[in-house]
């Protein structure tokens, strides 16, 4: 199913404003580690953003992710603040580890061989 007009926009204004926060917040929310949101997709009734982290220079990407979830209110308390004028309700956030990067450098691997 399509995503609408709506839910595109609402997706790429919390992927823009989520980038700043870890941005501005990197230390306390994930010390070290390089960050960054690849995908943001909203539910129709845009109650909830799952959002699709890429996560680099650390050993334990879960360790990184599971401090990420640990701070989640947190980061939602932000985002509310920057985005409370375009949308009616801040979206309930959900992250997850994106390996596609890593899946696609697996496929080209096995490709070499």
């Amino acid at each position: 199913m399509a995503d609408t007009i709506r839910q595109n926009k609402v997706a790429s204004l919390i992927q823009k404003d989520l980038a700043e926060i870890f941005q501005s917040e990197r230390q306390h929310l994930f010390g070290t580690a390089f960050v960054t949101i690849t995908t943001v997709r909203i539910s129709s009734d845009l109650s909830l953003a799952k959002v699709y982290l890429s996560i680099f220079s650390t050993p334990d990407k879960d360790a990184v992710l599971a401090a990420i979830k640990e701070k989640q209110s947190f980061v939602r308390g932000i985002l509310g603040r920057k985005i409370a004028k375009q949308v009616r309700i801040v979206p309930e956030i959900a992250f997850f580890i994106d390996d596609s990067l890593d899946y696609a450098l697996k496929i080209n691997d096995l490709l070499k061989k």
